[in-house]
């Protein structure tokens, strides 16, 4: 390998202070105290594949990043992980909850001053830093803890996230038959109560209450009935029981399945991208097929069109309700999948020239328009559904869960050739779920592996690593396949992976890298990597727009915060939310303990450590392809390391 011509740029300063390596926090010499080390770049290519050296034999080093096979597998595993349940279950209701057609006005504000910005800032921190989800924040190490909040998150995230695998892997087994087993009230797990048929319409037309309509049911009882679908839900996957205090058994079929998934998993993640940019070519476009097919059959029925007129009427009251602001803010948030580090270990593979200001806008784009796609696929069938229940389709819809396994199933139970169509149906479910979950585990794995140096790497530290993970998260989710496993799953859902530190997440990304590392400094960078500037406005997002919409819906949160429920009927036990709030905490308090820790470990005067603190930690490539040609930016990188060297090699 031939080295780069010599100069102040093409030297990068390892960090030699911190006493203990194998953290991962930056880069460690064995050189002597107080004498800095640096490393000759060498280059061992032409074009955008080159790949970064050092010299041997100075310190330790770490292993060089892999990059996407073709760039379309970083798209599609973008689409995969970002576009998931989120936009095709939660989007349709919100829709319907908050206005129709008007709630897509804050929400397409909320994508343009929130999604979009952030959503770039993470692909590209990835990529410009050519690291995973905590040593990205070697960009300013001194909020470091930014990336350790993100790998709770994605861990919390990727242990309950896989419980709706296990169930859509269950629906999928019980598919393969010829009556649907929740179409049907004459199963072991029905109740008396149980009805199949709803004739609410014949109800109407009666003025008697008493008088029996279905089977030995009159028009009062029926009110309280229930269908099979629901029975099926509660009784027979989730068995269900009084409360978060009574666990129960455990549900060995789910467990099966919650296993088989994690199986499955590992397989498609166990190779690193070279295997995950392959997989998500099937789970990635087979949900779009399905979607497509759902809902040409979909509009083809009864009642579709009322649907779908309910989804799109715009109800401009909502407009002035705060609610309809903040379940557009954290709608956008959840489905482009901010502030887990997950995107940021995508983008880290991309090559250091892509250009990913461009990539950002077409899954911005994706993304949102799947939301809006599903939109029309679910409420087409919902209005068929209120058409032949005869019912309002506000008595219908129910949000997360519920409307994946209970309207839905009940409708293609309703459809000519049921079966054929739940197999479609829960084949997409489980590939929406899969791929984000997979990726979820590639963000969190690419994480732990950036912690350490090559010399404490083993040779299969990737199998053995991901096998840990599997197995932890497999260890924590039996919890949720018990009797109390649903009262369980909903506590990690609205505390750990929640908006509240989703948001607390994206207002410190805009924080640390517009305000302490410098807007105009990264768009530098980012006008290095791609070539061009990106939009102005993605600056003054960073800068102002972003974090005071973050911190906003943040603090509306917290003052208008209410007992968690579940099915609206059911309330948490105060040690309930207790444990909750612990989860939420573990990852909020990661960033202020970070900061005071690496504050008091410093030596100086408080400005020193801030400046020692917040200067960037290079890696070999930032200076190999900012060598050439010479823009504003090297300026800034000569003297940043100038400065540090001159304040490391100070006497004390």
């Amino acid at each position: 390998m031939e080295s780069l011509p010599a100069s102040p740029v093409s030297l990068v300063f390892l960090e030699e202070t911190k006493k203990n390596p194998s953290n991962g926090d930056e880069y460690v010499s064995s050189a002597a105290p107080n004498v800095p080390q640096m490393v000759v770049l060498t280059n061992s290519g032409d074009g955008p594949d080159k790949k970064e050296g050092v010299v041997p034999g100075v310190g330790p080093v770490y292993q060089e990043r892999e990059t996407w096979t073709r760039q379309m597998d970083f798209i599609m595993s973008c689409v995969a992980f970002a576009v998931g349940l989120g936009n095709v279950w939660r989007f349709p209701y919100l829709c319907y909850e908050n206005g129709g057609g008007v709630f897509l006005i804050p929400y397409l504000l909320f994508v343009f001053v929130g999604g979009i910005p952030v959503f770039f800032l993470e692909i590209s921190l990835g990529q410009f830093m050519k690291a995973g989800g905590i040593n990205v924040w070697n960009i300013a190490p001194l909020f470091k803890g930014l990336g350790y909040a993100s790998m709770v998150i994605v861990f919390f995230c990727n242990t309950y996230y896989i419980m709706v695998l296990a169930w859509g892997l269950y629906y999928l087994v019980k598919s393969f038959s010829s009556t649907l087993p929740w179409s049907t009230c004459d199963n072991e797990w029905n109740t008396p109560s149980c009805v199949e048929t709803f004739q609410h319409q014949d109800c109407k037309n009666r003025s008697l209450a008493n008088i029996t309509i279905t089977g030995n049911m009159t028009c009062a009882q029926l009110a309280n009935a229930s269908s099979p679908i629901v029975e099926f839900w509660e009784n027979k996957v989730l068995d269900i029981s009084s409360g978060l205090d009574e666990p129960g058994r455990l549900n060995w079929e789910i467990l099966l399945c919650l296993m088989a998934a994690w199986v499955i998993v590992y397989f498609c993640v166990w190779k690193g991208v070279k295997s995950t940019g392959k997989v998500v070519y099937i789970t990635a476009t087979f949900p779009y097929l399905a979607l497509f097919i759902l809902l040409v059959r979909g509009v083809t029925l009864p009642g579709a069109y009322d649907g779908i007129m309910y989804f799109i009427s715009p109800d401009w009251s909502k407009l002035s309700q705060a609610k309809v602001w903040i379940d557009a803010g954290t709608q956008v948030f959840f489905s482009y999948a901010i502030g887990l580090g997950a995107l940021t270990a995508l983008g880290s593979y991309n090559r250091f020239d892509n250009d990913c200001h461009k990539d950002a806008f077409i899954l911005a784009f994706v993304n949102s328009g799947t939301s809006f796609f599903a939109g029309f696929v679910v409420f087409s069938t919902l209005g068929f559904m209120a058409a032949e229940q005869g019912v309002e389709i506000s008595q219908v819809v129910k949000s997360g869960p519920g409307l994946a396994f209970i309207a839905y199933p009940k409708a293609v139970s309703l459809l000519p050739g049921s079966p054929l169509w739940a197999v479609l149906f829960f084949i997409m479910l489980l590939l929406l779920g899969l791929d984000s979950q997979f990726v979820g585990v590639e963000g969190f794995v690419a994480g732990i592996l950036d912690l350490f140096p090559v010399q404490h790497q083993h040779r299969y530290k990737r199998e053995i690593t991901l096998v840990i993970c599997c197995l932890l998260c497999l260890i924590i989710g039996i919890s949720m396949v018990t009797q109390g496993g649903m009262y369980v799953f909903t506590l990690f859902d609205y505390y750990s992976a929640s908006g509240m530190t989703l948001l607390w997440q994206a207002f410190w990304e805009c924080v640390i890298v517009a305000w302490v590392y410098g807007a105009d400094r990264y768009m530098d960078d980012i006008a290095r990597m791609i070539g061009y500037r990106p939009f102005f406005w993605v600056k003054w997002c960073w800068l102002f727009v972003t974090p005071c919409v973050c911190m906003s819906i943040f603090l509306f949160h917290l003052i208008t915060y209410k007992r968690l429920t579940y099915n609206n009927v059911y309330v948490y036990p105060w040690w309930g939310e207790v444990i909750g709030w612990l989860l939420a905490l573990s990852s909020m308090l990661c960033i202020p303990l970070t900061f005071i820790y690496k504050l008091f470990r410093a030596k100086g005067s408080f400005a020193e450590r801030w400046s020692y603190l917040t200067t960037p930690v290079w890696g070999a490539h930032h200076l190999e392809y900012m060598a050439t040609p010479l823009t504003p930016g090297i300026d800034q990188l000569q003297s940043s390391i100038s400065s540090r060297l001159a304040h490391d090699m100070s006497p004390p």
